[in-house]
């Protein structure tokens, strides 16, 4: 059965750079991806464009390129990246220049993919009909359409695939789905139809198991401890075959750790329901078949998919004000005392915190992520981190950030600035909108060379697919009368994120006892009264029985989301490590499950 090897060698914009280096040198491999674009990412590099149009792309590509550029040609290693940002052209025509300088222009042959740039059709789209409703809020584009800095679809793997099909050997794109880059080679390389739907949601399943580099092989694992070694960390690899199977491994001797509850957790990262939404299918993540191997290897297989919806995904992105933070150490005794007295004093001398549109104080080092856990050993250094945000940045210039530093001198003892930080700056805020949009309505381009072809987004909308039945998983748990109180560590795993102002945290059973108990006795109430004191909406549960794990949603719980929010943790990273601390009681025999 033909196979290929996709390696991936980085997880966001700011990622290792010499990861790229690495998965060339490691071993045999076919395609090196690289996933450069979280949803801030473009408005950042929006701005960048704005002050030079040869910016907008991240020139980060240029430096890994340059690593392993000539090597790549020389073993014939397709390379493929979301880097274009908002110029793909700009970030085409550095490649083609360093091409040049390292003597290789002759074998590279550069494709890029466009169309997904929404902004200057944004006016005309509106007055078709497309309002751009907001997927959390539900309000429509006109409340911010006039601080609008980006407005960028997610493709999906087609455009890239057309590249492919063009001899192109260097692949960038704009925004398209982050499992994109590595879906595309194996439709290509297999022959795979665009609706033969349970191949096309392997591709989708292996590219978000990859997509986030290191999380895939020990990096953010919550039993970290069983990580044998953290230097040079492998990064991850599949290796695909033709049917829609797959494994997922890293190089030999490399740090890290691929097993079955790494692969696990990475699934569960930014989800929502068990039908995962992408711009080519409808993945359920509810039929995934794990299979640990051994020696960093897990096979993956069963998974099934449903068309791909009618619209495509957005993201907006619109100036929303601005923020700033002060942050002072505090040591004791009585630091939380007297983080009390510097935070009404602050607020009293800048005349109060109902002047700004929003005012935030955690103290970091006891509750700045979450209550403490054992809220009778008070530590005895802690940082207050005083947040503010408000529309006119001249207030937050004269009435927050000229008041924070002399409070060093002003009013506790053993306090005192941190050396990097002096006086808090005005930044300017960027406030995330995802929207929907309708597929017909985005037409991508593809340039390779002096060749342009027009791909569309395809209409899924009379398609099909066979009946899919979710079966049940789990074993009864012991009822002994004789029980023991734990932490929940003790019995799951857990992984969590973002998407915009809601959290998701993915739980793991250690064992099918233990989420049949979790069946019973996690419920959405319980994950709401664990985060009372933080301040949230709606909880959902989502089950993957097949995973032996479950999904929950806390909707309204990121302060506005990772570009806006005051939160210290605005992408909910320490969320499921939090609910891990829960102490639950469960009969002892349930222990000697897992």
């Amino acid at each position: 059965m033909k196979s290929i090897v996709i390696a991936n060698c980085g997880g966001f914009w700011g990622d290792d750079p010499s990861a790229a280096k690495r998965q060339v040198d490691g071993g045999p491999i076919d395609y090196l991806v690289m996933d450069y674009l979280a949803e801030v990412t473009m408005a950042i590099l929006s701005k960048q464009m704005a002050r030079d149009p040869d910016k907008g792309y991240a020139a980060d590509l240029l430096a890994q390129l340059r690593d392993v550029l000539v090597k790549a040609v020389e073993d014939d290693i397709k390379i493929i990246s979301n880097a274009g940002g908002v110029n793909p052209i700009a970030a085409r025509d550095a490649v083609e220049k360093l091409a040049s300088d390292l003597g290789v222009a002759d074998r590279v042959r550069v494709g890029v993919v466009i169309g997904d740039n929404l902004y200057p059709r944004l006016d005309e789209l509106i007055e078709s009909g497309e309002n751009f409703e907001h997927l959390e809020t539900g309000e429509t584009i006109e409340a911010v359409r006039g601080e609008v800095l980006s407005a960028n679809a997610y493709l999906g793997a087609g455009p890239i695939v057309k590249a492919l099909e063009m001899d192109a050997n260097v692949v960038i794109t704009g925004r398209v789905t982050d499992a994109g880059v590595t879906l595309a080679p194996m439709i290509h390389e297999f022959g795979w139809a665009q609706d033969d739907w349970d191949k096309i949601a392997s591709g989708v399943v292996a590219g978000h198991i990859i997509e986030c580099g290191l999380q895939a092989t020990g990096g953010n694992f919550t039993d970290w401890a069983k990580v044998p070694s953290w230097s040079n960390m492998g990064y991850p690899l599949v290796e695909a075959r033709e049917d829609g199977t797959f494994t997922v491994t890293k190089h030999p001797d490399t740090g890290g750790l691929v097993s079955l509850h790494t692969v696990t957790e990475q699934l569960l990262y930014e989800i929502g329901p068990p039908g995962y939404l992408s711009a080519d299918v409808v993945a359920r993540f509810d039929t995934i078949r794990l299979e640990d191997l051994g020696e960093d290897r897990v096979d993956v297989s069963g998974i099934r998919g449903t068309p791909a919806p009618e619209t495509l995904k957005v993201s907006i992105s619109y100036r929303d004000g601005y923020r700033a933070f002060g942050r002072l150490l505090i040591s004791g005794p009585d630091a939380l005392d007297k983080a009390a007295t510097v935070e009404d004093a602050f607020w009293a001398n800048v005349g109060g915190a109902d002047q700004f549109d929003e005012t935030l104080c955690q103290v970091i080092g006891w509750d700045g992520t979450h209550p403490p856990i054992d809220p009778d050993q008070e530590p005895n250094e802690i940082i207050l981190q005083l947040g503010v945000r408000d529309r006119d940045p001249d207030k937050i210039r004269r009435h927050f950030a000229a008041k924070v530093v002399p409070l060093v001198l002003g009013t506790v003892p053993g306090i005192t600035y941190l050396a990097d930080h002096g006086r808090p700056r005005a930044a300017e805020v960027i406030g995330f909108w995802p929207a929907l949009i309708a597929r017909t309505s985005v037409t991508a381009e593809v340039i390779v060379g002096d060749e342009s072809v027009e791909v569309g987004s395809g209409d899924w909308s009379g398609s099909t697919a066979a009946p899919i039945s979710v079966e049940p998983a789990g074993a009864d748990y012991p009822d002994t009368e004789s029980t023991v109180t734990v932490r929940l560590a003790e019995l799951c795993l857990a992984r969590s994120g973002d998407k915009g102002n809601i959290a998701n945290i993915g739980v793991i059973a250690r064992s099918p006892a233990v989420y049949r108990w979790m069946l019973d006795n996690l419920t959405t109430q319980d994950v709401d009264d664990f985060f009372d004191e933080m301040d949230h909406g709606e909880v959902e549960r989502y089950e993957l029985p097949n995973l032996l794990s479950m999904n929950f949603l806390i909707r309204d719980s990121l302060g506005g989301g990772g570009t806006r929010s005051l939160m210290s943790d605005p992408q909910a990273k320490t969320f499921a490590q939090f609910l891990l601390t829960a102490e639950v009681t469960v009969d002892e025999g349930l222990l000697d499950t897992v």
